[in-house]
């Protein structure tokens, strides 16, 4: 318990020091990562010096703007997911956030994937990037960046 006492700040965080960056989702994600530059700049750090760049559920929000060194973004032309639009209808939570994970992450380019069925986990593996569609889909996500860690 003590070392939730000494985490770093985002600022502090040294993306060379790290081979992958997990972010956990939630509906609160939707109004913090978007526009957090630093949390970019690590996502973009560690996917440029080779590392993996992982999210699960609403956690894809925050690579809606992490840009690569050449300005496109990072999620043009590749597999990814996150929460579909029929989950957070489902959630009943559609006319409340403001803007919907899946629409945002086609309009940045994204080649958007998602399970048969609502609410089955579901991941996607492009490159060194690694996303899962919803909360059961946790697990297969941090089974997948360990595969890709070679851990």
């Amino acid at each position: 318990m003590n070392r939730l006492g000494t985490t770093l700040a985002l600022d502090e965080v040294n993306a060379a020091d790290y081979r992958a960056i997990y972010l956990a989702g939630g509906h609160g994600v939707i109004w913090d990562f978007p526009g957090n530059e630093t949390l970019q700049r690590l996502c973009r750090d560690i996917y440029e010096a080779d590392g993996i760049v992982s999210s699960v559920c609403h956690g894809a929000v925050g690579l809606l703007n992490v840009t690569r060194d050449d300005g496109e973004y990072l999620i043009k032309g590749m597999k990814v997911t996150g929460f579909s639009n029929h989950e957070e209808h489902l959630a009943k939570l559609d006319d409340i956030v403001p803007f919907l994970t899946e629409t945002e992450l086609v309009e940045r380019g994204g080649l958007y994937l998602k399970a048969d069925r609502a609410w089955e986990p579901f991941a996607v593996v492009d490159e060194r990037l690694v996303t899962g569609q919803n909360p059961a889909s946790g697990r297969r996500v941090a089974e997948l960046v360990l595969e890709a860690l070679g851990d």
